[in-house]
């Protein structure tokens, strides 16, 4: 049986941020040998509404981890063992 992808990205097409977000993601699950997908926000009217303002998004396990930049040591600390991909995010 495969494993579920532990990381998803969510984008959108033109998207500046996302052309910058996928190599991040691909690299950091790659060095940790976990899977991830990515998903269009704009084919899912139910990702639009959530996450459609925020793209790209970053999802570890089904949380959100990171929106808008992605920072690959915080995206590898969340794959460790223990870890959860949810993150407390304070706006200023």
């Amino acid at each position: 049986m495969t494993e579920a992808p532990r990381i998803e990205l969510l984008t959108r097409q033109g998207c500046h941020l996302c052309d910058r977000a996928r190599p991040v993601v691909a690299g950091v699950a790659a060095e940790h040998g976990v899977g991830w997908t990515e998903r269009d926000v704009d084919a899912d009217e139910a990702l639009r509404a959530a996450y459609g303002e925020e793209v790209p998004v970053v999802l570890v396990d089904g949380a959100r981890h990171s929106y808008f930049t992605v920072d690959a040591a915080a995206l590898a600390a969340a794959l460790r063992p223990g870890r959860t991909g949810a993150r407390r995010w304070l706006r200023r």
